[in-house]
């Protein structure tokens, strides 16, 4: 049962809870066909929404092909291996700065992404609708090396601490925590709209470390979701013209710290 506290956000909390109703338990499991509730009008049963299928891929297209073509990191850290995109740093090559390889094959504004990762330390994050900062660029420090991403970050950590939120790199920072659905207004203020299906640490509960994990991010317009294991673990609508991005490139994220490796296949991106 959908479990949604509204706070006092006018109608666009009544909207918004509406709309985060929909996608709360979001996905079947894996290699699980979904079924629907009801068969509508006529159907005699009571209606209701099918969950989406993350092994769905009608409409996306495979952005990883096993090499690295369209995408550009930095070879000592980024390597295609088999059918996995693979960044790993080591104690002989610690970094000095957050690192990213970046898809170059456009720069998406609405989409939806769907990926698997794997990691074995630290801090990694998905990069969306960003910016490249060229060296010598400032954001939350000056940017040394070639390959740094500005902008929305669907958050990863080995600890699971911050894994399901969505950050925003070299920017305005945390937008949100894991388990809620914020709006972000024009003054730039984040404003609770409600608490998602779970709390944090039960989408924490669902997290599995050093072992694969899904992601599925959707970006409409001003409004961001960010699903994982077939959960909703952010909802964010951005009206800070400011602050927001409405297209951008799509990335991920080594970060600096203890020695790490993080693993990323069946990457997927379908456009709308």
């Amino acid at each position: 049962m959908m479990r949604f506290r509204e706070f006092g956000c006018g109608g666009f909390g009544v909207i918004a809870a509406l709309l985060v109703g929909v996608v709360l338990s979001a996905q079947a499991p894996a290699g699980q066909t979904p079924q629907g509730r009801g068969q509508g009008r006529g159907g005699g049963g009571p209606r209701g929404a099918a969950p989406l299928n993350f092994e769905d891929h009608s409409g996306f297209e495979s952005i990883f092909d096993g090499t690295m073509k369209s995408w550009d990191g930095d070879p000592a850290i980024w390597k295609a291996e088999g059918d996995t995109l693979v960044g790993t740093t080591t104690e002989a090559n610690p970094l000095k700065e957050n690192t990213f390889v970046i898809w170059r094959g456009g720069e998406p504004a609405d989409f939806e992404l769907k990926l698997e990762y794997r990691m074995s330390a630290t801090n990694s994050g998905i990069q969306f609708r960003s910016t490249h900062v060229p060296p010598g660029g400032e954001g939350r420090g000056a940017v040394t090396g070639k390959w740094v991403l500005k902008g929305y970050q669907a958050d990863i950590d080995f600890a699971n601490q911050f894994t399901g939120m969505v950050y925003e790199e070299r920017g305005r920072g945390f937008l949100m925590q894991r388990g809620q659905a914020v709006e972000i207004g024009p003054d730039g203020v984040s404003r609770m709209i409600g608490n998602l299906e779970m709390n944090a640490d039960e989408l924490k509960a669902l997290i599995k470390p050093g072992d694969w994990n899904t992601v599925h991010l959707i970006a409409r317009g001003n409004t961001i979701m960010n699903i994982v294991n077939g959960h909703v673990t952010a909802f964010i609508v951005d009206d800070d013209a400011k602050g927001q991005a409405l297209k951008g490139l799509l990335g991920f994220q080594i970060h600096v710290g203890p020695p790490m490796k993080i693993e990323f296949k069946n990457i997927y991106l379908k456009t709308l």
